[in-house]
């Protein structure tokens, strides 16, 4: 296995750009407090060891930075951005320094009044998840009774005026109910809608053997969605991401490693991207402790996967590299434990027989074999207490 505890000096090749570029994207966590308790949900399933949170003035420094490097669309998320009393204060800020930005949300606490004042404050944009288009399902996978209020929730956010992407996290479960659901988001009036296949990290990986769906199921989700965008045109947006492991080739994820996007989590770790946290020996750096501009271009967590030179075959000699940049890192270390490998889903990996031994794996199994494991604080100490040496993120049921 690779050896991520050893730093490594930011490495130039004539494979990689004379200069890092600035980060574009912003993803603010704000929290990791919530009121849903996804299946799916791409938080650390330790979450609960890194429950401390940046204050406001802290929030205001981080955007302020952030903004200096280069930085223009702002995404605020969680958990649930929500439950943090200064939001519209943030949102006001990040206003004034030219961000475009974006509420993701679960809709949990977002009334009237909040709209208002998120209106005044001038955010630009709100993307409201949806587990399902039943009530029944809905209210399962988030383990809460939310489904008539996330729908008052979307009647209010047009009435303000805001533009609305709907997001919908697909799986096993729910993808035989994608014209259900698309017909939703069509009645609630929805711009976009983005029918997010699910990624395997986190709470979804813990998960997995009850997510995954089948190749058959995937099939017909996408004649469904084609169908439906021949017959509405530009009426809705709808976007479709296809879950990594019925792929032969990995996606560019991010951007490709601290080129694009920027992530800060609730206590000021700076990531390179939503689960960098799952990566052994790689120590990512605070914002507490260290401006952005060097988290950004000199941090050891930040240089070590850009560009080219840390790459092993077949990825270093592949003529392809320059297109998906050897995939996720975070996938690699789940499903070979070595981050610096290929990702799997690639047919090129000598691993990628893990990724067609869980999809045929889902082929052969009920859904309802085991129970599924809800996000939520008893659980995650309970995973982190129990975790295996091995991978440290994702624990075992015990």
């Amino acid at each position: 296995m690779t050896d991520l505890s050893q730093p490594v000096a930011a490495a130039e090749s004539e494979a990689q750009p004379a200069g890092v570029a600035p980060p574009l994207w912003l993803l603010a966590e704000l929290t990791y407090r919530c009121p849903l308790h996804c299946v799916f949900c791409y938080n650390p399933v330790n979450y609960t060891d890194h429950s401390s949170e940046l204050d406001t003035a802290q929030w205001i420094d981080v955007l302020r930075e952030a903004r200096a490097l280069g930085a223009a669309q702002l995404g605020f998320s969680g958990g649930e951005p929500l439950l943090r009393d200064d939001l519209e204060v943030l949102v006001s800020e990040a206003r004034k320094l030219g961000f475009y930005t974006n509420l993701i949300t679960s809709g949990i606490g977002l009334t009237d009044k909040r709209l208002d004042a998120l209106k005044d404050a001038g955010l630009d944009h709100i993307q409201l998840s949806f587990q399902d288009s039943t009530q029944e399902l809905n209210d399962f996978l988030s383990s809460t009774r939310t489904f008539e209020l996330k729908k008052r929730v979307a009647e209010a956010i047009k009435a303000h005026g805001f533009p609305m992407v709907l997001n919908c996290v697909l799986h096993r479960y729910n993808l035989p109910h994608v014209d259900k659901i698309i017909d939703m988001a069509l009645a609630m009036g929805a711009e976009y809608l983005e029918l997010a296949n699910t990624q395997y990290y986190g709470w979804a990986h813990t998960n997995r053997a009850q997510l995954m769906p089948t190749a058959e199921q995937l099939k017909e989700a996408e004649a469904v969605v084609e169908r439906y965008r021949r017959e509405i045109g530009e009426r809705c947006r709808i976007f479709f991401v296809v879950p990594d492991y019925f792929e032969r080739r990995p996606k560019r994820c991010m951007n490709g490693w601290g080129s694009v996007f920027l992530g800060i989590a609730p206590d000021g770790a700076a990531l390179p991207c939503h689960t960098a946290r799952s990566l052994p020996g790689l120590t990512f750096p605070n914002v507490r402790d260290i401006s952005l501009r060097e988290i950004w271009y000199e941090s050891d967590a930040f240089n070590r996967f850009r560009g080219f030179d840390w790459m092993k075959e077949p990825c270093r000699s592949c003529d392809e590299k320059t297109i998906d940049l050897g995939g996720c890192r975070c996938q690699a270390y789940l499903l070979t434990q070595d981050p610096a490998n290929a990702d799997p889903v690639c047919d090129k990996s000598p691993h990628h027989e893990s990724v067609i031994r869980v999809v045929r794996a889902a082929a052969a199994r009920e859904a309802n074999e085991q129970p599924v494991l809800f996000r939520n604080d008893a659980n995650s100490r309970r995973l982190a207490a129990t975790h295996d040496d091995d991978d440290p993120t994702q624990g075992t049921r015990k």
